[in-house]
């Protein structure tokens, strides 16, 4: 179903991001090719190895290599994805792409994606409910994202309650099911 289909996967620094390398075995599993985007605060949830790993290519964290200075075009990464999913998504992360804040990698290429954009939210139900992050999920919806909703459970913090990031099968679902829209007449 995804065979052929370039998909860039950001991954930002919350609990959830140990879901991400499901997702990312789910479709390269199914033929998509897969480069991800890490930020600095990901690497303390997964580490970039065994997102290579399982993406079969390096995980990019800088704009540029400093070994020997390649540059990881945010611009080029934009134009080569057919869709960007960025999971986990927390709550820092949508406030500041709901805001055009471009301070790493994956947040400027965000910017200059020209592809569809799904985020999958995953944050504590408080954060979540907050009057902040209710108006940056809007904000995202009104620029055309898809948003792709957060499940009720027990939450890292101990809590139950609306904000876990939906399930990798969920997401990747809502990911074939785009493909497969978008090929009907």
């Amino acid at each position: 179903m995804l065979k052929g289909k370039n998909i860039l996967v950001g991954v930002t620094g919350g609990i959830a991001a140990y879901k991400t390398a499901t997702i990312i075995r789910m479709l390269v599993k199914d033929g998509a090719n897969v480069q991800v985007i890490m930020t600095h605060n990901a690497k303390e949830f997964i580490t970039p190895l065994t997102l290579a790993t399982l993406s079969k290519n390096p995980v990019l964290t800088e704009f540029f290599s400093p070994e020997n200075g390649d540059w990881n075009s945010h611009v080029d990464l934009g134009l080569w994805a057919h869709l960007f999913l960025i999971a986990p998504a927390t709550a820092n992360s949508i406030a500041k792409m709901a805001n055009g804040t471009a301070d790493n990698l994956l947040l400027t290429t965000y910017l200059s994606a020209r592809c569809p954009v799904f985020i999958a939210p995953s944050m504590d139900m408080d954060m979540l409910n907050h009057p902040a992050t209710i108006i940056n999920i809007e904000t995202l919806k009104a620029f055309g994202n898809t948003i792709l909703e957060p499940a009720s459970g027990e939450l890292a913090s101990g809590l139950t309650g609306k904000g876990r990031m939906a399930e990798p099968e969920e997401i990747l679902k809502e990911i074939g099911d785009f493909f497969t829209k978008k090929k009907s007449p």
